[in-house]
């Protein structure tokens, strides 16, 4: 199976894939209808690769599994496998990942995460588990030829002290033999341009890739600022407020401010955007269209 890096390298063309999407593990059949309509409508469009997330404290991984397996067998589309410490025993992870493996999925996004119920609350490693994503980073390693991505944190970890703190802990977990990092949702260019460097700065060459979640309604933002951990910049607030009670002027104005992210990103060298979708497709392939970086939207 191809890597994650191979296909951000292989970006030379103008037609070669330069974006990635993120789906939610569905909660039941009719979540299950809807992720797979976005999944098929995105992989025309020939993403670099796809994933599905664990689910808040890895609530629904047995799901994630699984649909992760069927993208691996029933679609053209590259997966790659989210994995998180939580509640999980060496012996447990060692298992996913040769079921990973077996189905011939060679990509895994390795990420400590949260603890159940409070994303917030008290870290408590399985007592035959692990505390930290460096230490699965090396578990994934250890147990096969796979390409290992990390979580990034354009504002910094909510646990991290300041960005110096949480800069060293991601270096420790590219330096544990990550390939590349995913960051956390931001709202303007600079937060993620400025981590960019740092890792760069400090002598680290992998790829880090910028979360882009468009804002297409109040809650929506409201959730994005939550995951974000970072006021929402005050000129963005400006250019939304008027459209506090105009749903389709809102998603209007947030079309045109993830248009202007992503531009700014790609004009900085960024190898691809990585789309937060919640299991829909329009907003994605909208922003994609209006970067001509897709001739099909």
């Amino acid at each position: 199976m191809t890597s994650v890096v191979e296909r951000l390298q292989g970006q030379s063309s103008v037609s070669a894939p330069k974006f990635s999407v993120e789906f939610l593990p569905p909660r039941d059949a009719e979540d299950e209808k809807i992720l797979w309509k976005a999944v098929r409508e995105l992989e025309g469009l020939d993403p670099a690769f796809v994933s599905i997330t664990y689910g808040a404290g890895g609530s629904r991984r047995d799901r994630t599994i699984r649909a992760t397996g069927r993208i691996a067998q029933e679609t053209t589309l590259l997966p790659v496998a989210h994995l998180t410490a939580v509640d999980h025993s060496v012996a447990e992870l060692r298992n996913v990942i040769g079921w990973y493996a077996a189905i011939g999925v060679r990509n895994i996004l390795a990420l400590r995460g949260d603890p159940p119920g409070d994303p917030m609350g008290e870290w408590v490693a399985h007592p035959e588990g692990l505390n930290y994503a460096d230490e699965l980073v090396r578990l994934v390693r250890e147990l096969g030829d796979f390409c290992v991505g990390v979580a990034a944190f354009p504002y910094g970890h909510p646990r991290s002290s300041d960005l110096d703190t949480d800069l060293k802990y991601l270096l420790r977990k590219l330096n544990a033999g990550a390939d590349y990092a995913v960051a956390q949702l931001f709202h303007e260019p600079e937060p993620f341009l400025r981590l960019r460097d740092r890792v760069a700065e400090a002598g680290c060459s992998a790829a880090i890739l910028p979360g882009i979640m468009p804002m297409l309604s109040a809650r929506g933002l409201a959730k994005i600022v939550e995951l974000s951990g970072a006021d929402l910049p005050v000129e963005i607030s400006r250019r939304l407020e008027p459209y506090a009670d105009d749903p389709a002027g809102f998603r209007a104005t947030g079309i045109d401010i993830a248009t202007e992210m992503c531009q700014r990103l790609l004009e900085e060298g960024v190898p691809a955007l990585h789309f937060y979708t919640m299991n829909r497709s329009k907003a994605t392939k909208e922003v994609l269209g209006r970067l001509g970086l897709v001739t099909r939207v």
